[in-house]
């Protein structure tokens, strides 16, 4: 995409990845794309605000050269390390070798480790400011949002904040700012955004919303480094991430299982209808079939969990035990869990799922309910009323 203009003198000069289905190893699925945003500011002294993954190096240097020589970038600011958002910059370093890269400490040694380029780096704590003549920048140092060498930069003269990963979507288009993009799409992608990268963060990100909010800088515009750019109200997303952090929920939830034969699955479907009885909305996920990026989405704002799987060699299958390592990292607190599955001549799914997850902030619902080969009538009715109880208990 070509640079554009998003404020007097400062342009998006990014790319955009119209291709990528998978993110941080094939951890997250991206199926609306993504894009990798750096900001050029053009004042007495030129800053670059992040750059680009490696790959669309010579798309950002097409865009920044539709507004000045390359060569007369003063400043890169690099808020993260993380390659999507730095990759870029051994080839712009080759063009403009005396700029000064601006980030923490522990992006100067990221940087080093991922490049081993002798850059001219000055470190920069909370606090500090870069003049560039009628603007000024000011770092604010973000560590765990989501690396440790995270920080964002704030413009002062335009109430700008480039927060780099915080605040951001994996969300592919050809227009630039929120109030021109469908809002059930851009909030579905900022939602599963947060759920599948920050939701363990949640008390960290809830930290430094409140020191930005106490020191009492405007905030009119967000421009992060995916997604699109939040100019009509940067405040719904600040406050969704509010609302996400502090874990509050709905009275919805969701079913997780894997199955060998289909035993687990009737029962599976069959506690949904209790669930469904009692007026609660619930979702129902294969996770051998699901993308599970899918899956912590629709978790994140849900009340009450449950998970099953056919019992194999006294254990649970290889993709629930795969899921359920991924929720255990998420630490959700506070929810409401319960475990069901089916087994042959042994059980051990069942118990092997709540060992599992016992460490993750979760309440569990008694012992979970098991099921000797395939549920009778009588089995499916006391599934029927376990999910039943189980949503009762989400009040």
């Amino acid at each position: 995409m070509a640079a554009i203009e998003i404020l007097p003198g400062i342009y998006s000069v990014g790319a955009v990845d119209w291709n990528v289905r998978n993110f941080h190893g094939h951890t997250y699925t991206t199926q609306r794309g993504s894009s990798y945003n750096s900001y050029l500011i053009v004042d007495e002294k030129t800053a670059l605000v992040d750059t680009v993954y490696g790959p669309f190096s010579l798309e950002l240097l097409e865009n920044i050269r539709e507004i000045v020589p390359v060569e007369k970038i003063d400043y890169i600011i690099a808020n993260h390390v993380e390659t999507d958002h730095s990759g870029a910059l051994p080839a712009l370093m080759e063009l403009c070798p005396r700029a000064k890269i601006i980030g923490t400490a522990r992006c100067k040694e990221g940087l080093y480790k991922n490049y081993y380029g002798e850059w001219d780096f000055r470190e920069v704590k909370s606090g500090d400011e870069l003049s560039l003549g009628r603007r000024t920048l000011v770092f604010l140092e973000a560590p765990m949002i989501h690396w440790p060498d995270s920080m964002f930069t704030y413009c002062r003269q335009d109430c700008l904040l480039m927060p780099n990963d915080a605040f951001g979507q994996h969300y592919a288009t050809s227009l630039r700012f929120d109030d021109q993009v469908d809002q059930c799409s851009l909030m579905d992608e900022a939602e599963k955004y947060y759920a599948n990268i920050l939701w363990p963060l949640g008390p960290v990100i809830l930290k430094k919303i409140e020191e930005v909010q106490r020191s009492g800088i405007p905030i009119k515009m967000i421009a992060p480094s995916h997604g699109v750019i939040w100019r009509r109200d940067p405040g719904r997303i600040i406050n969704s991430y509010i609302s996400w952090a502090q874990g509050k929920t709905e009275k919805k939830a969701v079913i997780a299982y894997e199955t060998m034969w289909g035993a687990t699955e009737k029962m599976a479907r069959k506690i949904a209808e209790g669930i469904i009885s009692a007026g609660v909305e619930v979702k129902l996920y294969n996770v051998a079939e699901t993308d599970r990026t899918e899956i912590i989405t629709r978790m994140l704002t849900s009340r009450g969990f449950l998970f099953g799987s056919s019992t194999h060699d006294n254990d649970m299958l290889p993709n629930i035990a795969a899921f359920l390592e991924i929720v255990k990292g998420l630490r959700p607190k506070g929810r409401l869990a319960a475990f069901f599955g089916s087994y042959g001549w042994a059980g051990g799914a069942v118990k092997e799922m709540r060992e599992i997850l016992k460490d993750s902030g979760m309440e569990f619902q008694s012992s979970g309910i098991s099921v000797k080969y395939v549920p009778d009538k009588d089995e499916l009715k006391a599934c029927f009323e376990f999910g039943k109880q189980f949503a009762k208990l989400l009040d």
